[in-house]
């Protein structure tokens, strides 16, 4: 089948004869009558998009097997040289005989949702990114100083657009702005509420928590991508399902290429991922001394990006074997947990001490952190006669994050 909004194409291969079995609509009753035709021995093949995970569900519960195809990896309809509907659906139909689909990993109703749930929040911060932006921007083209507040859209900030003098047009639009930002503001309040609900009893998210830079929307995305982390025999699989793992490039007997990370996969989660390692980068423990012994020889940037890996890998390990973070620190963990429950709508613990007050004890926190630094120590000597190494042949490394070094790229 190929897949549009309103219909799919159809070719059928059966004894090895392609035939051309003309158009479906794509209402569900339409479907519904062209699947009742289906029988288990039959098997239905067509390409993701943005209806595909709707119709597989549909036509599942005819057909013996439905294949949704990655279309990144159908190089024979994205490379052909003559390529209509009628093709593309028998090139669909003649890999998925052959069993040479790729084919991707059909989610389940619940990480549907929340796969769902976090693109919507996403596109919501998005929107609210773009109108502080163009609040400035009124303030830069009419020559206003910089604001003396860290945050422009809090209390004080606002009081102090109140008293800049701009022209009556432009205090027009900032007023309309700063409505849109107050109206985004309660959108996104209720979404991560509708989040913070999914993830109160999920394990999962709560292993992730316990990771330090990883919140409920960072571990809510994770989970959201990945679904099932059973279904990786290894943590190498994961980083390379969500892009963080380097482009290798070989043939005959030249060397290995390998160059920047593939970025396939979701690009929000791996985004949050990489947002996840700039904090965890800043906190005590063995994260933060990667970070800096990759940023000693390869710079910043790759060294948040190889940080942002080893947490994915990291998630990979917590999850699969049902442990907390052997690192993490109680009464922040704690802190979190306390906070999610509130952002659910939990109630406040009003005149006596809640589940995370212990987050209060500077005392406390003081304790667990000298811990925790102590095993950053640890590491860092650990590590410290660790010599650089290279794959055998390798010509040129731009980006390789292992536990085992690289050797920086020839001059």
């Amino acid at each position: 089948m190929d897949i549009h909004r309103d219909f799919a194409q159809i070719a059928i291969v059966e004894d090895g004869l392609v035939v051309d079995a003309g158009r479906v609509d794509c209402r569900p009753e339409a479907l519904r009558k062209w699947a009742a035709q289906l029988t288990i021995d039959d098997q239905v093949a067509l390409e993701a998009t943005g209806n595909s995970d709707a119709i597989a569900t549909l036509l599942s519960q005819h057909a013996g097997r439905v294949v949704v195809s990655n279309p990144l990896k159908t190089r024979a309809i994205a490379e052909a040289k003559i390529k209509t509907d009628k093709v593309d659906a028998r090139i669909l139909a003649q890999l998925l005989a052959a069993d040479f689909l790729p084919p991707v990993w059909l989610p389940d109703d619940r990480t549907a949702m929340l796969r769902r749930m976090t693109t919507a929040r996403a596109h919501l911060v998005r929107q609210r990114t773009r109108i502080k932006n163009r609040v400035q921007a009124v303030l830069h083209r009419n020559l206003m100083p910089r604001p003396p507040v860290t945050d422009l859209f809090g209390k004080t900030g606002r009081s102090w657009l109140e008293l800049l003098p701009l022209p009556e047009d432009e205090r027009a639009s900032v007023t309309s702005l700063l409505r849109q930002l107050d109206f985004l503001g309660a959108e996104l309040t209720d979404a991560d509420r509708a989040i913070a609900q999914q993830a109160l009893g999920d394990q999962a998210v709560r292993r992730l928590m316990t990771i330090p830079g990883v919140d409920v929307i960072v571990a809510v995305s994770i989970v959201a991508a990945v679904g099932d982390f059973s279904r990786f025999e290894s943590p190498d699989k994961l980083v390379a399902y969500l892009g963080l793992h380097p482009k290798v490039r070989q043939s005959g007997n030249s060397p290995a290429i390998h160059s920047h990370i593939t970025k396939t996969g979701r690009a929000s989660t791996r985004g949050m991922l990489v947002e996840a390692a700039w904090i965890a980068a800043k906190a005590p423990g063995p994260l933060r001394a990667f970070y800096h012994r990759i940023k000693q020889r390869r710079g910043f940037q790759i060294a948040v990006v190889a940080t942002a890996r080893k947490m994915l890998v990291l998630a990979w390990h917590l999850v699969t074997k049902d442990e907390d973070y052997a690192f993490a620190r109680p009464s922040l963990g704690a802190f979190k947990r306390r906070k999610l429950e509130l952002t659910a709508g939990a109630p406040k613990a009003h005149a006596r001490r809640g589940t995370g007050y212990d987050y209060n004890d500077k005392q406390l926190r003081r304790f667990e952190r000298d811990l925790v630094e102590k095993s950053e120590q640890a590491y860092e000597r650990l590590v410290a006669s660790w010599q650089p190494s290279r794959p055998a042949g390798a010509d040129r490394i731009d980006f390789h994050p292992t536990d085992k070094e690289q050797m920086p790229t020839k001059a």
